[in-house]
């Protein structure tokens, strides 16, 4: 019996990434905001990079709680759909090629708690989420941010999310 030689390292990685691109792409708030996904394997960290239009206090500076909040549940939402479909991709359910044109829904936020810890500084921010609990109906996530060092937060928060009907 003759073994399937397995794909090059980069066309599974550009796969993953295009299959990555499109579950976030079309959301025109994160286009707004410049949200962006470093990806290494399954994990993913988000990146906001630092513009004038983020900032609240001008007088501080600081970033905008609100884009500080939003940044967070954007993260959060986002690795609950990673996680699914990165199941899905590797156990050969799913065809990462077909995300791009049927790209799946996202799960919707029943609440989302988020812990000011300091001032997001006028630079870029970064984000990892990691989910607490994922079913067919309902998941929770926990989600921290941080600037120039992990160890220093700036922000955290926690959702709670509506699975799309048809998730597991």
């Amino acid at each position: 019996m003759t073994r399937a030689k397995p794909e090059p390292v980069q066309v599974v990685k550009q796969r993953r990434d295009a299959a990555l691109t499109a579950l976030f792409s079309g959301v025109p708030y994160i286009n707004y905001l410049g949200i962006r996904f470093d990806r290494r394997g399954d994990e993913l960290t988000a990146i906001l990079p630092f513009d004038e239009k983020l900032i609240g206090n001008p007088t501080l500076p600081a970033l905008h709680g609100g884009v500080t909040a939003a940044f967070l549940e954007v993260a959060a939402i986002i690795e609950l759909s990673w996680s699914i479909l990165w199941e899905e991709m590797e156990g050969g359910r799913l065809d990462p090629a077909a995300i791009a044109a049927n790209p799946p829904r996202l799960p919707k936020t029943i609440d989302f708690t988020v812990d000011y810890l300091r001032a997001g500084l006028p630079r870029d921010a970064y984000a990892r989420a990691r989910v607490n609990r994922s079913g067919r109906r309902y998941a929770s996530v926990h989600v921290e941010a941080w600037q120039d060092n992990r160890t220093r937060l700036f922000a955290q928060g926690t959702g709670h999310f509506l699975m799309p009907e048809g998730g597991d």
